[in-house]
């Protein structure tokens, strides 16, 4: 366990758990369970909520902890018991129960929670920071049922201080490991989240995205990542990079539970007016939901490591054979020509962004300034091995109301949108568009960063459009990842055509957590 961090203040519990418990003994559960299959067994009274949780925390103390000492789980809600021990006494009392009835689900650490526990971004600057209330998805979430365990690990600021940045470590908890190969990298900035179900700690997990940090690590840790429509899930309440780019997304082991976590979060906030009125995600799961779309296979995001373009091109036929009529080869012609308008806009959003939640949240930093000079002031603690590069451009960035700023905007929404996904799709009359997500997961690399070497996420990222990640297979004995792309709110598509690509290709393999 990281010397910093605050799970400590829960080693009790966790030791009990690892000692025996007294008063409720573990049940036999069985792992990589879904959301039905739990929800069955409670009301079979095979096992209680409470129970639930005891395994899934002896899973953490185990090979979290302990083990191979994955560091996803880094807080522990103090109210676990009691808020499990209100849900199972909701149901053997017959009150109604939401669709998350029994799902336990942990949230990447810079979302609200007003439980006691804190929301640090993975800085050290925040270890203190505890909000007094609820992110309007976690409110959400309690209403339809869900347990919130815990926390998980990110990249520090959500990857956005240093160029050269370690994805899954944070100043606060430490390096996040991948857990099919600790000696990789379990990709940023929800790696807390990706890794934590892919090694069974949670039914599902909540991260955030700006640009790839829901769909990266859910492909390299072999799990189902939705990166939404922007304005499908509530800002408030989570610490930011860009109002623009930034929303939550759901992680989980099979598509049908990032959906039905996904549809507990959406809804209209006033706290948000960009958010959108909600709709029935659920419909999308149709296993058939392949049959007579129109994929195209996006033949200018292959090519940076031929292995995993091996892997893609064999599910071009269970694409098929689902009924797909596959458009090949279409080709983005604006690829990359939004990063640099991209990087200014989150520079500028960035600093306004982070300035309004420290100044909303009553939180110890008072805005971008401040937490520049308390990192340098604590270097050896928050920089001992990268610096604050990004933090100091984003103070020197131009206002929001600037021409500089909107222009950069416009530019990289065209080159993503307008003349790169709604051009392709209105060009070849397609439904979605598909690519491998990223590379397989690279060595942790403290030195020279992350080895990045392509993705899929940019043009969705910028455009605010869906994009989902399902499992496709493996690189070796490093999982990887099948991006599908939809159009502009164009989320019930999206995730029909992964759901069904899912059921096919059934891809998914947990890790064996032993150590690499």
């Amino acid at each position: 366990m990281n010397s910093v961090s605050i799970r400590s203040l829960t080693l009790p519990a966790l030791l009990v758990l690892c000692l025996g418990l007294s008063l409720n003994a573990l049940a036999v559960i069985p792992d990589n369970l879904s959301l039905k299959q739990v929800q069955t067994h409670l009301a079979d009274g095979e096992y209680s909520i409470e129970q639930l949780a005891e395994h899934y925390l002896a899973r953490i103390a185990r090979y979290d902890d302990q083990g191979i000492n994955i560091n996803a789980v880094v807080q522990i809600n103090p109210h676990w018991r009691s808020r499990a021990q209100t849900l199972d006494n909701q149901r053997k009392e017959g009150q109604s129960t939401g669709p998350l009835h029994g799902a336990i689900v942990l949230l990447k650490d810079n979302i609200d929670t007003g439980e006691g526990m804190v929301n640090s971004a993975g800085s050290w600057l925040l270890r203190e920071h505890r909000p007094a209330d609820d992110a309007f998805l976690v409110q959400r979430l309690r209403d339809a049922g869900a347990l919130i365990l815990g926390k998980t690990n990110l990249s520090e600021w959500a990857n956005f201080r240093s160029t050269k940045s370690s994805s899954g470590w944070s100043s606060l908890y430490g390096q996040t490991v991948n857990p099919h190969d600790t000696t990789r990298s379990p990709c940023g900035s929800s790696s807390g989240s990706g890794a934590a179900i892919a090694a069974d700690f949670a039914l599902m997990a909540v991260g955030t995205e700006t640009d790839g940090s829901v769909v990266c690590p859910s492909a390299v840790n072999g799990i189902v990542g939705i990166k939404p429509s922007i304005g499908r899930v509530s800002r408030d309440g989570i610490i930011p990079i860009s109002h623009s780019q930034d929303t939550a997304g759901p992680m989980a082991r099979s598509v049908a539970d990032a959906v039905m976590l996904l549809n507990t979060m959406q809804g209209k906030d006033a706290a948000d007016d960009s958010t959108l009125a909600p709709i029935d995600l659920t419909v999308a799961l149709n296993p058939d939901g392949l049959r007579g779309k129109r994929v195209g296979i996006l033949r200018n995001f292959l090519g940076y490591h031929p292995d995993l373009d091996r892997v893609f091109e064999q599910q071009l036929e269970v694409l098929k054979a689902a009924g797909a009529e596959l458009v090949d080869p279409v080709s983005m012609d604006t690829r990359g020509q939004w990063g640099r308008g991209e990087y200014q806009v989150l520079l500028s959003e960035f600093k306004d962004g982070l300035n309004r939640y420290f100044e909303s949240s009553n939180a110890p930093i008072k805005n971008l300034q401040d937490a520049i000079t308390l990192n340098e002031a604590n270097s050896a603690i928050t920089m001992p091995y990268f610096g604050q590069e990004i933090f100091m451009q984003a103070a020197d960035s131009h206002p929001l109301d600037s021409e500089e700023y909107q222009s950069a905007r416009q530019d990289s929404l065209r080159a993503a949108a307008q003349d790169g996904i709604d051009a392709l799709i209105a060009k070849h009359n397609l439904d979605v568009l598909i690519a491998p997500t990223t590379a397989p997961a690279w060595k942790i690399d403290r030195v020279n960063g992350d080895h990045y070497m392509g993705s899929a996420s940019g043009a969705p990222a910028v455009a605010g459009y869906p994009h989902v990640t399902v499992p496709m297979g493996f690189v070796a004995h490093m999982p990887v990842g099948l991006s599908f792309i939809g159009g502009n709110k164009q989320d019930i598509k999206t995730i029909e055509a992964a759901y069904a690509y899912e059921q096919v290709s059934q891809a998914l393999r947990p890790p064996r957590l032993t150590q690499h």
